[in-house]
């Protein structure tokens, strides 16, 4: 099997190096260009010496990068970059996978209202395909551009999905409580992300509205129709991952048996989504540099309140992994290529 060119702009930060450590071991991947305006011209090992001996690239300008000759391009850039880069690509027949949120709402009145631009090509929102395997795999696989989920909406979207499609909860009043590790801001110098502000710390923020906030309610909206959503993220004192504890009221009297075996079943033939034995309380640390999901249910004393615990790693399912896993839908490959990795414990 040939391989396929990839291409990476905004390779300097988090997401974009663990596109970086995934790709570089995928067998039908060649890494092509990566690009930094600020690095360029240094070997992308100095910057990230974990890569030595793996990656050979040395950081380029995107006009250096001669990106039209990839066969897929990944941008793991801010938000509002990929949008004025993308149509060139896909005249010029590249495929793109954006990890930023560029073309994850299909409203770009919407878009515009939750990230304080305008959008450069709103005639691409209808396009993009939304690159959530689990719910959209078939779409995927033929897609020319696709918008990677958000972490939080990962986490939440998989969880809360069985129940939805089985109309087994009142999809009126669902409740996402979320903690992410750090890492999830970004890499980048800022004060509530210091060690000496973060650690020994616990906080909630964006009570009022995160912007990942309508990119879950679009998602569930599209498997239940309109759903009524609190969501609540909050920053915890370590480097990755995300726990999310999810609330919903039961229509039925569905007991736990009933809940476990729709998980199970749902989840049956998902290879990066697992679900726990009754009784189990997942951990973040053990799906760390993994793009598992790992997935508990829960009916606490017997009450109509179903309770769901998601947990991934906020830069792998949560960004890159996914990634990557979208990549293979879209070239043919299977789904596992260059994701067999793990989790790493302690």
């Amino acid at each position: 099997m040939s391989k396929v060119r990839v291409g990476i702009v905004g390779g300097t930060g988090y997401t974009g190096i663990e596109l970086l450590r995934l790709l570089a071991q995928h067998p039908n991947v060649e890494l092509a260009a990566i690009t930094s305006r600020q690095e360029a011209g240094m070997p992308v090992t100095r910057l990230f010496p974990s890569l030595r001996g793996a990656v050979d690239l040395v950081f380029s300008t995107p006009e250096e990068a001669m990106l039209t000759s990839c066969d897929v391009v990944f941008f793991a850039t801010p938000n509002g970059v990929a949008m004025k880069q993308v149509p060139s690509l896909l005249e010029a027949g590249v495929r793109v996978i954006d990890l930023a949120a560029d073309f994850r709402l299909k409203d770009a009145e919407e878009w515009e209202r939750w990230y304080g631009m305008p959008h450069a090509c709103p005639e691409l929102l209808s396009e993009a395909i939304y690159g959530l395997p689990e719910v959209n795999r078939s779409k995927i696989v033929g897609a020319k551009l696709v918008a990677n989920p958000g972490c939080y909406p990962t986490a939440v979207q998989l969880g809360f999905l069985p129940l939805l499609e089985a109309g087994w909860i009142d999809r009126t009043h669902l409740i996402a409580d979320s903690k992410s590790g750090v890492s999830g801001a970004g890499r980048k110098a800022e004060t509530h992300i210091l060690f000496a502000e973060a650690s020994d710390n616990f906080k909630a923020y964006g009570v009022q509205g995160h912007r990942h906030l309508p990119e879950i309610r679009q998602g569930l909206g599209q498997i239940a129709g309109e759903v009524g959503l609190t969501f609540v993220p909050h920053l915890v004192p370590m480097i990755r991952g995300i726990h999310a504890t999810l609330y919903a009221t039961l229509v039925d009297n569905h007991d736990l048996s009933a809940l476990q075996e729709l998980y199970e079943n749902r989840y049956a033939n998902e290879m990066f989504v697992d679900v726990l034995p009754l009784g189990s309380h997942p951990e973040t640390r053990s799906v760390r540099s993994s793009n598992v999901c790992r997935i508990a249910v829960h009916r606490p004393q017997g009450s109509n309140t179903v309770v769901i615990l998601s947990v991934i790693d906020n830069l792998v399912k949560g960004a890159a992994g996914q990634a990557v896993q979208n990549l293979n839908l879209m070239c043919g490959f299977h789904e596992q290529q260059g994701l067999e990795a793990l989790p790493v414990m302690p």
